[in-house]
Protein backbone atom coordinates (compact mmCIF):
# COMPACT_ATOMS: atom_id res chain seq x y z
CA UNK A 1 0.00 0.00 0.00
CA UNK A 2 2.71 2.19 0.96
CA UNK A 3 4.49 1.74 -2.45
CA UNK A 4 1.18 2.56 -4.37
CA UNK A 5 1.18 5.68 -2.60
CA UNK A 6 4.82 6.13 -3.46
CA UNK A 7 3.73 5.69 -7.67
CA UNK A 8 1.06 7.93 -7.09
CA UNK A 9 3.05 10.40 -5.82
CA UNK A 10 5.67 10.62 -8.63
CA UNK A 11 2.41 10.69 -10.92
CA UNK A 12 0.86 13.73 -9.39
CA UNK A 13 4.68 15.42 -9.59
CA UNK A 14 5.24 14.24 -13.69
CA UNK A 15 1.15 15.81 -13.84
CA UNK A 16 2.29 18.88 -12.73
CA UNK A 17 5.51 19.54 -14.57
CA UNK A 18 3.50 18.59 -17.85
CA UNK A 19 1.20 21.06 -16.69
CA UNK A 20 3.78 24.29 -16.51
CA UNK A 21 5.76 22.85 -19.31
CA UNK A 22 2.97 22.89 -21.72
CA UNK A 23 1.07 26.49 -20.38
CA UNK A 24 4.67 28.15 -20.14
CA UNK A 25 5.69 27.49 -23.81
CA UNK A 26 2.19 27.43 -25.61
CA UNK A 27 -0.73 28.76 -25.31
CA UNK A 28 -3.98 27.43 -24.57
CA UNK A 29 -6.93 25.81 -26.93
CA UNK A 30 -9.39 24.57 -24.26
CA UNK A 31 -10.42 25.83 -20.72
CA UNK A 32 -8.43 25.36 -17.91
CA UNK A 33 -11.43 23.57 -16.36
CA UNK A 34 -10.87 21.03 -19.52
CA UNK A 35 -7.16 20.41 -19.47
CA UNK A 36 -7.30 19.92 -15.65
CA UNK A 37 -9.96 16.97 -16.35
CA UNK A 38 -7.55 15.11 -19.36
CA UNK A 39 -4.37 15.65 -17.52
CA UNK A 40 -6.00 13.93 -14.59
CA UNK A 41 -7.38 11.11 -16.66
CA UNK A 42 -4.46 10.41 -18.41
CA UNK A 43 -2.13 10.46 -15.37
CA UNK A 44 -4.53 7.88 -13.63
CA UNK A 45 -4.17 6.17 -16.45
CA UNK A 46 -0.42 5.87 -16.14
CA UNK A 47 -0.58 5.30 -12.69
CA UNK A 48 -3.26 2.03 -12.66
CA UNK A 49 -0.89 0.99 -15.47
CA UNK A 50 2.62 1.53 -13.87
CA UNK A 51 1.35 -1.53 -11.10
CA UNK A 52 2.08 -4.05 -13.53
CA UNK A 53 5.33 -3.44 -13.58
CA UNK A 54 6.17 -3.52 -16.95
CA UNK A 55 8.67 -0.95 -17.93
CA UNK A 56 8.39 -0.71 -21.99
CA UNK A 57 5.06 -0.32 -22.18
CA UNK A 58 4.70 2.66 -19.01
CA UNK A 59 7.32 3.84 -21.15
CA UNK A 60 5.82 3.90 -24.54
CA UNK A 61 2.06 4.91 -22.66
CA UNK A 62 3.95 7.60 -20.97
CA UNK A 63 4.75 9.16 -24.65
CA UNK A 64 1.36 7.87 -26.03
CA UNK A 65 -0.66 10.11 -23.76
CA UNK A 66 1.55 13.28 -23.44
CA UNK A 67 1.20 13.76 -26.81
CA UNK A 68 -2.71 13.38 -26.91
CA UNK A 69 -2.56 15.92 -24.35
CA UNK A 70 -0.36 18.17 -25.91
CA UNK A 71 -2.12 17.81 -29.28
CA UNK A 72 -5.06 18.57 -28.09
CA UNK A 73 -4.58 20.77 -25.53
CA UNK A 74 -1.37 22.85 -26.31
CA UNK A 75 0.41 22.19 -29.52
CA UNK A 76 -0.26 23.55 -33.05
CA UNK A 77 0.25 20.88 -35.25
CA UNK A 78 1.17 16.64 -34.59
CA UNK A 79 4.98 16.69 -35.13
CA UNK A 80 5.43 19.84 -32.62
CA UNK A 81 3.25 17.27 -30.49
CA UNK A 82 5.75 14.76 -31.14
CA UNK A 83 8.29 16.58 -30.42
CA UNK A 84 8.03 17.64 -27.14
CA UNK A 85 6.23 14.54 -25.78
CA UNK A 86 9.62 13.10 -26.95
CA UNK A 87 11.55 15.33 -24.91
CA UNK A 88 9.68 14.96 -21.75
CA UNK A 89 9.81 10.81 -22.22
CA UNK A 90 13.60 11.01 -22.47
CA UNK A 91 14.20 13.80 -19.57
CA UNK A 92 11.95 11.25 -17.78
CA UNK A 93 13.63 8.23 -18.10
CA UNK A 94 17.06 9.67 -18.32
CA UNK A 95 16.43 11.32 -14.82
CA UNK A 96 15.40 8.02 -13.44
CA UNK A 97 18.64 6.25 -14.92
CA UNK A 98 20.71 8.95 -13.69
CA UNK A 99 19.79 8.47 -9.96
CA UNK A 100 19.95 4.84 -10.65
CA UNK A 101 23.58 5.14 -11.68
CA UNK A 102 24.21 7.30 -8.92
CA UNK A 103 22.99 5.45 -5.74
CA UNK A 104 24.69 2.47 -7.58
CA UNK A 105 28.02 4.17 -7.98
CA UNK A 106 28.03 5.63 -4.77
CA UNK A 107 25.56 3.71 -2.18
CA UNK A 108 25.26 0.24 -3.67
CA UNK A 109 23.35 -0.59 -0.79
CA UNK A 110 20.70 1.97 -1.12
CA UNK A 111 19.12 0.12 -3.97
CA UNK A 112 18.60 -3.57 -2.39
CA UNK A 113 16.15 -1.55 0.22
CA UNK A 114 14.38 -0.16 -3.01
CA UNK A 115 11.32 -1.87 -1.81
CA UNK A 116 10.88 -0.54 1.25
CA UNK A 117 8.89 2.70 1.14
CA UNK A 118 11.02 5.71 2.44
CA UNK A 119 14.06 4.15 0.02
CA UNK A 120 11.20 3.97 -2.71
CA UNK A 121 10.03 7.38 -1.77
CA UNK A 122 13.68 9.39 -1.60
CA UNK A 123 14.78 7.20 -5.03
CA UNK A 124 11.50 9.05 -6.93
CA UNK A 125 12.04 12.69 -5.14
CA UNK A 126 15.63 12.16 -6.32
CA UNK A 127 14.36 11.67 -9.81
CA UNK A 128 11.82 14.06 -10.36
CA UNK A 129 13.94 16.66 -8.91
CA UNK A 130 16.07 16.15 -11.71
CA UNK A 131 13.10 15.56 -14.13
CA UNK A 132 12.29 18.70 -13.00
CA UNK A 133 15.49 20.95 -13.28
CA UNK A 134 16.64 19.65 -16.99
CA UNK A 135 12.52 20.52 -17.74
CA UNK A 136 13.16 24.50 -16.31
CA UNK A 137 16.09 24.50 -18.21
CA UNK A 138 14.65 23.16 -21.87
CA UNK A 139 11.07 25.48 -21.00
CA UNK A 140 13.31 28.38 -21.05
CA UNK A 141 15.46 27.98 -23.77
CA UNK A 142 12.73 27.04 -25.86
CA UNK A 143 10.56 30.27 -24.80
CA UNK A 144 13.58 32.26 -25.51
CA UNK A 145 14.24 30.84 -28.89
CA UNK A 146 10.09 31.01 -29.77
CA UNK A 147 10.59 35.28 -28.87
CA UNK A 148 14.10 36.06 -30.21
CA UNK A 149 12.68 39.03 -31.50
CA UNK A 150 11.59 40.37 -27.87
CA UNK A 151 13.90 40.94 -24.98
CA UNK A 152 14.26 38.06 -22.70
CA UNK A 153 15.62 38.11 -19.10
CA UNK A 154 17.94 36.08 -18.48
CA UNK A 155 17.82 36.45 -14.54
CA UNK A 156 15.42 33.13 -14.66
CA UNK A 157 18.31 30.88 -14.88
CA UNK A 158 19.06 31.99 -11.15
CA UNK A 159 16.20 29.60 -10.47
CA UNK A 160 18.00 26.81 -11.58
CA UNK A 161 20.18 27.19 -8.75
CA UNK A 162 17.18 25.68 -6.61
CA UNK A 163 16.61 22.27 -8.31
CA UNK A 164 20.31 21.76 -8.41
CA UNK A 165 20.77 22.63 -4.77
CA UNK A 166 18.01 20.52 -4.11
CA UNK A 167 19.59 17.62 -5.81
CA UNK A 168 22.26 17.90 -3.71
CA UNK A 169 20.76 17.64 -0.68
CA UNK A 170 18.67 14.61 -2.21
CA UNK A 171 22.40 13.27 -2.52
CA UNK A 172 23.38 13.79 0.66
CA UNK A 173 20.40 12.26 2.41
CA UNK A 174 20.79 8.99 0.61
CA UNK A 175 24.32 9.07 1.34
CA UNK A 176 23.57 9.23 4.84
CA UNK A 177 21.12 6.93 5.10
CA UNK A 178 24.04 4.59 3.50
CA UNK A 179 26.46 5.47 5.73
CA UNK A 180 24.55 5.22 8.81
CA UNK A 181 21.79 2.83 10.12
CA UNK A 182 18.35 5.85 10.88
CA UNK A 183 15.62 4.78 13.62
CA UNK A 184 12.37 4.45 11.58
CA UNK A 185 11.38 7.79 12.98
CA UNK A 186 14.33 9.41 11.53
CA UNK A 187 13.75 8.00 8.24
CA UNK A 188 10.19 8.64 7.96
CA UNK A 189 11.73 12.39 8.76
CA UNK A 190 13.69 12.45 5.94
CA UNK A 191 11.46 10.63 3.49
CA UNK A 192 8.96 13.79 4.35
CA UNK A 193 11.48 16.50 4.39
CA UNK A 194 12.79 15.03 0.49
CA UNK A 195 8.81 15.20 -0.47
CA UNK A 196 8.28 19.07 1.14
CA UNK A 197 11.86 19.81 -1.00
CA UNK A 198 10.18 19.20 -3.93
CA UNK A 199 7.15 20.61 -3.85
CA UNK A 200 9.18 23.94 -2.39
CA UNK A 201 10.82 23.77 -5.95
CA UNK A 202 7.73 23.04 -7.68
CA UNK A 203 5.48 26.13 -6.12
CA UNK A 204 8.58 28.15 -6.43
CA UNK A 205 8.40 28.02 -10.06
CA UNK A 206 4.21 28.03 -9.87
CA UNK A 207 4.80 31.39 -7.88
CA UNK A 208 7.65 32.91 -10.90
CA UNK A 209 5.05 32.45 -13.31
CA UNK A 210 2.09 33.31 -11.58
CA UNK A 211 4.24 37.04 -11.49
CA UNK A 212 4.96 36.40 -15.10
CA UNK A 213 1.55 36.68 -16.16
CA UNK A 214 0.52 39.37 -13.47
CA UNK A 215 3.43 41.70 -15.01
CA UNK A 216 1.86 40.86 -18.37
CA UNK A 217 -1.49 41.73 -17.19
CA UNK A 218 0.31 44.66 -16.08
CA UNK A 219 1.69 45.71 -19.04
CA UNK A 220 -1.04 45.48 -21.23
CA UNK A 221 -2.87 47.58 -18.90
CA UNK A 222 -0.66 50.29 -18.52
CA UNK A 223 -0.62 49.99 -23.01
CA UNK A 224 -3.83 50.11 -22.98
CA UNK A 225 -4.55 53.13 -21.05
CA UNK A 226 -1.47 54.87 -23.42
CA UNK A 227 -3.73 54.17 -26.51
CA UNK A 228 -6.60 55.41 -24.46
CA UNK A 229 -4.82 58.66 -23.79
CA UNK A 230 -3.10 59.49 -27.14
CA UNK A 231 -6.30 58.55 -28.80
CA UNK A 232 -8.46 61.17 -26.74
CA UNK A 233 -5.57 63.61 -27.42
CA UNK A 234 -5.75 62.70 -31.12
CA UNK A 235 -9.84 63.05 -31.22
CA UNK A 236 -9.42 66.18 -29.44
CA UNK A 237 -7.09 67.81 -31.68
CA UNK A 238 -9.81 66.41 -34.21
CA UNK A 239 -12.64 68.34 -32.49
CA UNK A 240 -10.45 71.39 -31.81
CA UNK A 241 -9.60 72.11 -35.55
CA UNK A 242 -13.35 71.10 -36.87
CA UNK A 243 -14.29 74.06 -34.34
CA UNK A 244 -11.76 76.13 -35.44
CA UNK A 245 -12.14 75.30 -39.16
CA UNK A 246 -16.22 76.01 -38.20
CA UNK A 247 -15.28 79.28 -36.66
CA UNK A 248 -13.03 80.58 -40.08
CA UNK A 249 -15.68 79.47 -42.86
CA UNK A 250 -18.56 81.69 -40.28
CA UNK A 251 -16.31 84.79 -40.36
CA UNK A 252 -15.03 83.84 -44.04
CA UNK A 253 -17.89 86.55 -45.64
CA UNK A 254 -16.23 89.20 -42.80
CA UNK A 255 -13.19 88.58 -44.45
CA UNK A 256 -14.54 89.00 -47.78
CA UNK A 257 -16.29 92.31 -47.25
CA UNK A 258 -13.07 93.75 -45.72
CA UNK A 259 -10.91 92.17 -48.59
CA UNK A 260 -13.40 94.35 -51.25
CA UNK A 261 -13.29 97.31 -48.89
CA UNK A 262 -9.90 97.45 -49.96
CA UNK A 263 -9.93 96.84 -53.18
CA UNK A 264 -12.34 99.44 -53.85
CA UNK A 265 -9.59 101.87 -52.31
CA UNK A 266 -7.24 99.98 -54.59
CA UNK A 267 -4.76 99.21 -51.73
CA UNK A 268 -3.20 95.85 -53.13
CA UNK A 269 -0.17 95.97 -50.17
CA UNK A 270 -2.96 95.88 -47.73
CA UNK A 271 -5.04 93.11 -49.71
CA UNK A 272 -1.95 91.35 -50.01
CA UNK A 273 -0.64 91.30 -46.70
CA UNK A 274 -4.31 90.36 -45.61
CA UNK A 275 -4.32 87.46 -47.70
CA UNK A 276 -1.16 85.94 -46.49
CA UNK A 277 -2.32 86.67 -42.40
CA UNK A 278 -5.42 84.36 -43.32
CA UNK A 279 -3.00 81.62 -45.43
CA UNK A 280 -0.74 81.65 -42.20
CA UNK A 281 -3.76 81.33 -39.73
CA UNK A 282 -2.85 78.17 -37.44
CA UNK A 283 -6.84 77.19 -37.96
CA UNK A 284 -5.73 76.31 -41.67
CA UNK A 285 -2.57 75.12 -41.19
CA UNK A 286 -3.31 72.52 -37.98
CA UNK A 287 -3.78 68.96 -38.60
CA UNK A 288 -4.80 66.06 -37.08
CA UNK A 289 -3.24 63.66 -38.97
CA UNK A 290 0.84 63.51 -38.84
CA UNK A 291 1.71 60.08 -40.29
CA UNK A 292 0.28 56.61 -41.82
CA UNK A 293 0.97 55.04 -39.10
CA UNK A 294 -2.31 55.27 -37.12
CA UNK A 295 -0.68 54.98 -33.10
CA UNK A 296 2.31 57.24 -34.12
CA UNK A 297 0.18 59.62 -35.23
CA UNK A 298 -1.92 60.08 -32.00
CA UNK A 299 1.24 59.83 -30.22
CA UNK A 300 2.99 63.16 -32.54
CA UNK A 301 -0.45 64.89 -31.77
CA UNK A 302 -0.61 64.75 -28.48
CA UNK A 303 3.07 65.96 -28.22
CA UNK A 304 2.00 68.67 -30.66
CA UNK A 305 -0.54 69.88 -28.59
CA UNK A 306 1.71 70.04 -25.65
CA UNK A 307 4.76 71.85 -27.50
CA UNK A 308 1.66 74.19 -29.25
CA UNK A 309 1.01 75.05 -25.31
CA UNK A 310 4.26 75.77 -24.63
CA UNK A 311 5.06 77.85 -27.98
CA UNK A 312 7.73 75.13 -29.45
CA UNK A 313 7.92 74.96 -32.89
CA UNK A 314 7.24 71.14 -33.74
CA UNK A 315 8.04 69.66 -37.29
CA UNK A 316 7.59 66.04 -38.38
CA UNK A 317 8.69 63.93 -41.43
CA UNK A 318 7.40 60.34 -41.16
CA UNK A 319 7.79 58.43 -44.47
CA UNK A 320 5.40 56.49 -45.27
CA UNK A 321 5.76 52.46 -44.10
CA UNK A 322 8.76 53.43 -42.30
CA UNK A 323 7.38 52.35 -38.58
CA UNK A 324 5.03 49.74 -39.54
CA UNK A 325 7.27 47.24 -38.37
CA UNK A 326 7.47 48.45 -34.96
CA UNK A 327 4.97 47.11 -32.05
CA UNK A 328 2.18 49.23 -30.67
CA UNK A 329 4.14 49.19 -27.21
CA UNK A 330 7.15 49.60 -28.74
CA UNK A 331 6.29 52.82 -30.49
CA UNK A 332 4.68 53.75 -26.94
CA UNK A 333 7.95 53.34 -25.09
CA UNK A 334 10.79 54.86 -28.05
CA UNK A 335 8.50 57.75 -29.26
CA UNK A 336 6.75 58.44 -25.72
CA UNK A 337 10.58 58.43 -24.28
CA UNK A 338 12.17 60.49 -26.71
CA UNK A 339 9.95 63.19 -27.28
CA UNK A 340 9.45 63.69 -23.13
CA UNK A 341 12.87 64.24 -22.95
CA UNK A 342 13.51 66.90 -26.15
CA UNK A 343 9.94 68.42 -24.98
CA UNK A 344 11.95 68.67 -20.95
CA UNK A 345 15.04 70.38 -22.94
CA UNK A 346 13.20 72.54 -25.72
CA UNK A 347 10.88 74.37 -22.54
CA UNK A 348 11.46 77.54 -21.70
CA UNK A 349 13.65 78.48 -24.23
CA UNK A 350 12.59 81.49 -26.71
CA UNK A 351 12.11 79.98 -30.64
CA UNK A 352 12.92 76.65 -29.23
CA UNK A 353 11.81 73.49 -31.57
CA UNK A 354 11.69 69.88 -31.76
CA UNK A 355 12.06 68.40 -35.59
CA UNK A 356 11.43 64.33 -35.33
CA UNK A 357 11.99 62.10 -38.82
CA UNK A 358 12.18 58.75 -40.08
CA UNK A 359 13.41 57.49 -43.08
CA UNK A 360 14.74 54.50 -45.04
CA UNK A 361 17.79 53.14 -46.22
CA UNK A 362 18.03 53.10 -49.55
CA UNK A 363 18.09 49.31 -50.89
CA UNK A 364 18.92 48.43 -47.25
CA UNK A 365 16.61 46.87 -44.29
CA UNK A 366 18.03 49.93 -41.75
CA UNK A 367 15.13 52.85 -40.80
CA UNK A 368 16.32 56.30 -39.46
CA UNK A 369 14.83 57.75 -36.84
CA UNK A 370 16.24 61.55 -35.99
CA UNK A 371 15.80 63.73 -33.30
CA UNK A 372 16.55 67.27 -33.26
CA UNK A 373 15.89 69.69 -30.28
CA UNK A 374 16.83 72.88 -28.68
CA UNK A 375 18.50 72.89 -25.19
CA UNK A 376 20.52 75.37 -23.82
CA UNK A 377 23.02 73.39 -22.09
CA UNK A 378 24.85 70.96 -22.74
CA UNK A 379 23.47 67.52 -21.43
CA UNK A 380 26.21 65.51 -20.99
CA UNK A 381 28.24 65.66 -17.80
CA UNK A 382 31.99 66.53 -18.82
CA UNK A 383 33.54 63.90 -16.32
CA UNK A 384 31.43 60.75 -16.93
CA UNK A 385 29.95 61.92 -20.67
CA UNK A 386 25.94 60.65 -18.74
CA UNK A 387 22.89 62.24 -19.65
CA UNK A 388 22.11 65.00 -16.81
CA UNK A 389 18.63 65.41 -15.46
CA UNK A 390 17.18 68.52 -14.33
CA UNK A 391 14.37 66.17 -12.78
CA UNK A 392 13.83 67.08 -8.82
CA UNK A 393 13.73 63.22 -8.26
CA UNK A 394 17.36 62.20 -9.42
CA UNK A 395 16.70 58.55 -8.41
CA UNK A 396 14.11 58.61 -11.00
CA UNK A 397 16.42 59.51 -13.73
CA UNK A 398 17.55 57.52 -16.74
CA UNK A 399 14.61 55.00 -16.82
CA UNK A 400 13.35 56.36 -20.28
CA UNK A 401 17.01 55.89 -21.59
CA UNK A 402 17.07 52.42 -20.59
CA UNK A 403 13.72 51.79 -22.43
CA UNK A 404 14.90 53.65 -25.55
CA UNK A 405 17.82 51.51 -25.53
CA UNK A 406 16.33 47.93 -24.80
CA UNK A 407 13.87 49.19 -27.62
CA UNK A 408 16.51 49.55 -29.73
CA UNK A 409 18.64 46.50 -29.19
CA UNK A 410 15.06 44.41 -29.65
CA UNK A 411 15.32 45.45 -33.20
CA UNK A 412 18.98 44.92 -33.72
CA UNK A 413 19.17 48.69 -34.03
CA UNK A 414 21.72 51.08 -32.65
CA UNK A 415 21.47 54.90 -30.87
CA UNK A 416 23.73 57.66 -31.33
CA UNK A 417 23.58 61.25 -29.05
CA UNK A 418 25.25 64.31 -29.40
CA UNK A 419 24.94 67.94 -28.34
CA UNK A 420 25.98 70.60 -30.99
CA UNK A 421 27.11 73.69 -28.91
CA UNK A 422 27.11 75.64 -32.21
CA UNK A 423 23.56 75.90 -32.84
CA UNK A 424 22.20 74.40 -29.25
CA UNK A 425 20.87 71.55 -30.19
CA UNK A 426 20.70 68.15 -29.23
CA UNK A 427 20.61 65.30 -31.59
CA UNK A 428 19.47 61.85 -31.35
CA UNK A 429 19.88 59.44 -34.21
CA UNK A 430 18.41 55.67 -33.82
CA UNK A 431 19.09 53.01 -36.56
CA UNK A 432 16.60 50.44 -36.26
CA UNK A 433 16.61 46.92 -38.23
CA UNK A 434 13.26 45.63 -40.09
Amino acid sequence: MKNIICYFFSFLVEAMILWQYSSHLFSARRKPREKMLMLCGFYFILFGVSLFESVWFNTTLYFLLNFIFLIIQCCPNWYTAVFHASILTAVMTTSELIVYGITKRFAPHFLNNSRDFYHLLLFSVFSKLIFFAVTFILMHLMKKQKKNAEQYDRSVFLFVFIPVTSIFIMFTLISIGESVSLPQSLDWMVAMGAVFLLISNLLVFGIYQYNQTKNIEFTDMQLLLQKEANAAEYYGMLLSQSENQNILIHDIKKHLQSIDMLNDKKESDKISAYIKQLMLSSDLKETAHLCDNEMLSAILCRYKRQCDRQKISFHTDIRCGTVDFITDSDLTSLFCNLLDNALEAASGIPESFIEISTSQRAKTPFVVITIINSSRKNPFSDSSKMLSTNKADKRRHGFGLKSIRRTVRKYHGDIQMYYNDDTLTFHSIITLKQ
